[in-house]
């Protein structure tokens, strides 16, 4: 039976430094954007609204402060985990539509407290930085993994007492650059990864098949999928916060993310990090949405 979706807006910037002083991360119109491509239509899917984030203000913080907008963060998580969980208990498929990496803390909290899920993050980076490997932290959209693998201040990784909401052994990190320096990191704590190269020589389709022997796993009820549009290469997606070359084509992106999506154990979704202040023409946002539809929608 085909799973109802429910697209919904998560269009927070907390988590990413300006661009520019006194500029705020365009981020936030990412929802907008694939929406104005008539996603919802597209995909069938059902009216899941919108969770509005805080404003965007980081005072007067200053490098060793901790997280910038950690307090607006964590109430935020909050309340995206509150609307997560009730489509996801409801046997629903939320699609969501961020905002900045750090919203895949309100998709790994409304899951721990539902029960133990795994995920799979298909990142151009793996957001490992936190007070272990790093001169200090700042920005939760290059933190998010290690914040929900319980590194880091409290008051984020420790909402409602549920840290970790993942475990090291049900992250699968696939689309690292195959020059990240905290590849080393992640398998020495036991979570696997499948850089760009890795997954181009064993293809797309069985490297995802590789990460759902883990996340089909009978220990877990379920994962998530957490995409970020750095994955891609900035040949086709420059309208990012941090372009890196080498990245996913396209098509590589195409097949991974519809093996994944289409697991009867795949729970949700979420999309992040595309800023349409960097993309006028809305290439960018074609291309996303044409990505989420192939693979979600079921010809």
């Amino acid at each position: 039976m085909r799973r109802r979706l429910v697209l919904m807006d998560a269009p927070s910037n907390l988590g990413l430094r300006p661009p520019a002083e006194g500029v705020v991360p365009g981020c936030y119109k990412l929802a907008g954007a694939l929406r104005d491509q008539r996603l919802r239509a597209r995909l069938g899917a059902e009216e899941g609204g919108v969770v509005v984030p805080p404003r965007y203000d980081r005072g007067n913080w200053k490098p060793g402060d901790g997280v910038f907008n950690a307090a607006a963060i964590a109430g935020y998580t909050r309340r995206l985990a509150d609307r997560i969980e009730t489509h996801v208990r409801a046997g629903e498929f939320p699609v969501v539509l961020g905002g900045d990496c750090s919203i895949q803390l309100g998709a790994s909290l409304a899951l721990r407290r539902a029960g133990r899920y795994g995920i799979a993050v298909i990142d151009g980076s793996a957001d490992f930085r936190h007070p272990g490997n790093s001169p200090h932290v700042g920005a939760a959209g290059g933190e998010e993994l290690a914040l929900a693998t319980g590194r880091g201040q409290a008051d984020l990784t420790d909402i409602e007492g549920l840290r970790p909401y993942l475990r090291e052994s049900d992250v699968r990190v696939l689309g690292i650059r195959d020059y990240d320096t905290e590849r080393d990191e992640l398998t020495a704590c036991g979570i696997a990864s499948a850089t760009v190269g890795e997954i181009r020589a064993e293809g797309a389709e069985q490297a995802a098949g590789a990460a759902l022997r883990t996340l089909e796993s009978p220990e877990l009820a379920g994962f998530w999928v957490h995409l970020d549009a750095d994955v891609l290469d900035p040949s086709v997606m420059p309208a990012v916060d941090s372009p890196d070359d080498g990245g996913l084509m396209p098509g590589e992106l195409a097949s991974l993310l519809r093996t994944l999506v289409r697991s009867e154990r795949c729970v949700g979704l979420n999309l992040t990090i595309y800023d349409p202040d960097l993309d006028p023409d809305g290439t960018g946002a074609a291309l996303l949405a044409e990505l989420l539809v192939s693979a979600l929608v079921h010809h």
